[in-house]
């Protein structure tokens, strides 16, 4: 545990992805490798169920450290985290238990048929012999909550530098239905498992915002002109019978869209497809967050398939019967592709609409009225670009409308972490509905450092109540608030919720009386 400790320690200690990066790779280097294949299931979600309730921690605790009831509770709201706040109650050690991650974990998984008086027993010997980090750790294992502030990007950077694998062949390999205790770490990282060469994916061809004035492009014929979809971007892959479908964040996604699977599996032939995965119900572009709805869930009943169906708007071809067409100009893949799905006729992948203009200025008002039918704005290439690795300038543009924006009062607000844990940085606003607020959104970013500050001043001294570390406040600052795109939602009173809100700026010339109502917000809905 002691090895898993210090990790844990240096990756909260950096914000930088390499040294985070480093720190993994030294960490494997130095484990075992049955605690090596425990880090990357606990890294990757595999976390063991709960085998103790969190109130009796709360209780041992207590009756260990005979603190009244009152006293832990303003703790806990100070911390935020319960077992954060149990390992620092708690009176330092008086042994020292020096067991593997592993050990632990198997004891920890066994708990399950144990009584509460031998559960009791085991976590105060352990707490006795535990430092503070070991204890974090151990308390969230116990308490099923272990998360870490590592991307899923940088495991596999650091996991694809220990081993030289390829990345896309890690993220196959441990994106898995593997169980630990029956693998081992060799065999997830040589992928012995699976065939890497069938789900390899293309690095995306990404493109810069548009930067220049339409006129400085050049001739508007050589210029491809679509829409840009706010979905998922995926990369569709059939070869040799197998599909895949993965994300632009280098996750496969395959079993979120099984009915996106069962088609490419009844396409003839092997190819690779770029598109834009969006839930289309009716012809209709459905709003972001009726897509997210189906996101991430382990089950998707059959009404979900049916009230939110899927389809893939291709509008590239990146390899066909395993020729890579990448270095083809964008023209050439575009009227392969077409030919491919034309032979094809899939119901739920679709080709990506071409728009047909003949002037520049013709584009200013088919981007204005983009929203209307869900768009985020337009996508700009050039007919002969190649499909490059990344952005590539010049080639790819992206063209997207201005954003939404309300004033919304802050009504919520929490301390940060890292440099900021000083300061309240995270924020709840709300709206007016009627002669009461509801809640539209949390924003994280947009102040500046100064403004930040200000800020906190406010909430220290106009905090009304407190829920753990969120401190309700006088509903009196009122802020502009910008955002993509917005839905019905329960996720906050207002009944919706807006697609990547931000601060745009503190309206220090409005009143809470000059706030938005909600009824005039939703009917920006589409």
């Amino acid at each position: 545990m002691k090895h898993f400790a210090d990790l844990i320690n240096a990756l909260e200690t950096t914000n930088k992805t390499n040294a985070k990066i480093d720190a993994i790779i030294d960490y494997l280097e130095r484990a075992p490798d049955e605690d090596k294949v425990w880090f990357i299931a606990l890294f990757t979600g595999k976390r063991p169920k709960r085998n103790v309730n969190t109130n009796y921690m709360k209780e041992w605790a207590l009756e260990i450290t005979q603190l009244p009831f009152w006293l832990f509770q303003e703790s806990y709201s100070s911390v935020g985290d319960l077992g954060e706040t149990i390992s620092l109650i708690l009176p330092p050690p008086s042994e020292t238990i020096d067991r593997t991650l592993s050990e632990w974990m198997l004891d920890i998984i066994h708990l399950k048929d144990k009584s509460e008086t031998e559960k009791k027993e085991f976590v105060l010997q352990s707490w006795n012999g535990l430092d503070y980090t070991e204890r974090l750790i151990f308390n969230k294992l116990l308490g099923g909550s272990f998360r870490i502030g590592v991307s899923d990007k940088t495991l596999i950077n650091a996991l694809t530098k220990f081993s030289s694998q390829e990345s896309s062949t890690l993220m196959h390999s441990l994106m898995g239905k593997w169980i630990p205790g029956e693998v081992s770490f060799q065999e997830l990282i040589s992928a012995e498992n699976i065939n890497p060469d069938n789900s390899k994916p293309y690095p995306f061809c990404l493109a810069y915002p548009l930067e220049k004035e339409l006129e400085e492009l050049g001739n508007p014929e050589e210029w491809q002109i679509e829409y840009k979809w706010d979905g998922i971007r995926g990369q569709i892959i059939k070869r040799n019978d197998e599909v895949f479908i993965w994300s632009r964040g280098e996750e496969l996604v395959t079993d979120q869209f099984p009915e996106i699977r069962e088609t490419v599996q009844a396409m003839k032939g092997n190819f690779v497809l770029d598109g834009e995965i969006l839930a289309v119900k009716d012809s209709n572009v459905l709003n972001f967050n009726e897509l997210q709805k189906r996101l991430n869930r382990k089950t998707l009943t059959k009404k979900m398939l049916a009230d939110i169906p899927i389809e893939v708007f291709v509008y590239d071809l990146l390899e066909l019967e395993g020729t890579d067409l990448r270095e083809k100009s964008m023209a050439a893949r575009r009227a392969m592709l077409e030919e491919l799905l034309l032979n094809e006729t899939p119901q739920n992948i679709k080709l990506s609409q071409v728009i047909d203009f003949e002037k520049w200025e013709d584009l200013n008002t088919i981007r204005e009225q983009s929203r209307e039918i869900n768009s985020e704005g337009l996508m700009l290439k050039q007919k002969n670009s190649m499909y490059h690795a990344g952005r590539k300038k010049g080639d790819w543009w992206k063209w997207k409308v201005s954003p939404l924006t309300i004033d919304a009062v802050l009504i919520y607000a929490q301390k940060g972490s890292g440099r900021r844990s000083a300061y309240y940085t995270d924020y709840t606003f709300a709206v007016k509905n009627g002669d009461t607020l509801v809640t539209i959104a949390k924003a994280y970013s947009g102040l500046t450092d100064k403004e930040i500050m200000e800020v906190s001043k406010f909430v220290n001294k106009n905090a009304i109540e407190k829920f753990g570390p969120v401190r309700t406040v006088k509903a009196e600052l009122v802020f502009e608030i910008a955002f993509e795109g917005i839905g019905f939602s329960s996720r906050h009173k207002s009944g919706v919720a807006l697609r990547f809100p931000r601060i745009l700026r503190w309206r220090k010339d409005k009143t809470v009386n000059e706030i938005d109502e909600l009824e005039e917000i939703k009917k920006l809905i589409q």
